[in-house]
């Protein structure tokens, strides 16, 4: 014990003697650790944080969508096509859902006055607010009467109303779409961006009735997309056998022939975002990586720098009785503090960086514990393992030739 605790003393005043030296070789390997700890506390945070705008989404939600299929003896692909029929059906039939939302959507220029904006127009039934959990936070939604007699009103995002209105109050006004004016009867709740980028409260909503006959002529009862939400978490796997099932007997599409639709649900979205997070994390980590196996070069050459340099030193302390073993543990004990005090310093900085950064970006980002457990451990390997070289070539040194060194 008392060898090992004099090796330790050595070390430490082998480092006091060198301070510029020391303190480049401790700079590769904070480097390395602030770049692991970063990387994995922003990964995190990353990932909840889209987690929680898909959980925002509604955790029992799906999507229905039409699908491109290959028709026998067509020589290109048909788009399948979906409609308000197909709704209420799965309202009627599939006993896991709970409501049922057609959707048309078209991009196109709304205007109040002598200003205007560019946004999403959106035709759908009253069904749709429960379901992705939009809220009317002034005035109010339309009616059923309001869908059956395709009246000229509509519900609009947050973002359009300062766009238009600024500080006014929007309800009651009148805006135009096209040729038609449109009376505002609500302003959605912020909603934010969704998981796919876009502003979820740059919109404007109204019956699809009206949409179809003022906004975007379609077919009779046709439907970009339709949305469901099943009776609870639990039932939207049933939920969505059922609507699949249905569908298919519907379009007539026999066994083992490819539909032309398709059923999504959150959890196909998350497991698709954790399976792209998991890529992204794994590609940053082994670049985290990298800076530290140059942080860990970096300290085997310094250390090798120094074994040149202390020849001398060095073949005294064998003369005087000093075994290899003693140079040899003095040596890395050298290289395991200086890698230990730069990966200590690595956490710290890479731990205020984080917080700064999670709150410039809004996501609540915590660096883990076990990001930290293992950037020390991997701090206390790095020393260990390219500081052997470097202690081993001093511990092998003949006195009488480290002697005659100048």
């Amino acid at each position: 014990m008392n060898l090992f605790l004099g090796a330790v003393r050595l070390a430490l005043s082998a480092i006091a003697r060198n301070k510029l030296r020391a303190a480049l070789t401790v700079l590769g390997i904070l480097i390395g650790v602030t770049a692991v700890v970063m990387v994995t506390a922003l990964a995190g945070g990353a990932s909840a944080s889209v987690g929680s705008q898909i959980d925002n989404f509604g955790s029992n939600l799906l999507f229905i969508n039409p699908e491109s299929v290959q028709q026998s003896g067509a020589r290109g692909k048909v788009t399948g096509r979906l409609t308000e029929a197909d709704g209420r059906a799965i309202m009627r039939e599939a006993v896991s859902v709970a409501q049922v939302a057609p959707w048309l959507s078209t991009m196109g220029q709304v205007v109040y006055g002598d200003k205007n904006a560019a946004t999403t127009l959106a035709g759908t039934t009253t069904s749709y607010f429960p379901i992705r959990r939009f809220r009317v936070g002034k005035g109010e939604l339309w009616t059923e009467s309001d869908e059956t007699l395709k009246t000229k009103v509509c519900v609009i995002g947050e973002t359009v109303a300062e766009k238009l209105f600024g500080t006014a109050d929007p309800v009651g006004r009148t805006i135009r779409i096209g040729r038609a004016p449109f009376r505002v009867i609500g302003v959605l709740e912020p909603k934010g961006n969704s998981p796919f980028g876009d502003d979820q409260d740059d919109r404007v909503l109204m019956p699809i009735g009206s949409f179809r006959a003022r906004v975007m002529p379609t077919s009779p009862g046709r439907a970009d997309m339709l949305m469901a939400s099943a009776t609870s978490e639990q039932t939207t796997v049933r939920a969505q056998a059922q609507i699949t099932a249905l569908l298919r007997q519907r379009h007539r599409i026999g066994p083992g022939k490819d539909p032309d639709f398709n059923v999504n649900t959150q959890a196909e979205f998350r497991k698709a975002q954790e399976a792209i997070s998991g890529v992204l994390s794994a590609l940053l980590l082994a670049v985290a990586g990298v800076s530290l196996v140059v942080g860990g070069i970096g300290v085997m050459n310094i250390m090798l720098v120094s074994v040149a340099e202390r020849t001398r030193e060095i073949g005294i302390r064998l003369s005087i009785g000093a075994r290899e073993r003693d140079i040899l543990v003095q040596f890395l004990i050298e290289a395991i503090v200086l890698s230990m005090v730069g990966g200590l310093l690595g956490i710290l900085l890479g731990s205020a960086a984080t917080v700064a950064l999670g709150r410039a970006l809004g996501w609540d980002t915590v660096p883990s514990a076990q990001a930290i457990g293992v950037a020390t451990a991997t701090s206390a390997f790095i020393g260990v393992v390219f500081g052997f070289l470097p202690a081993r070539r001093a511990a092998s040194l003949d006195p009488i030739e480290a002697l005659r060194t100048e």
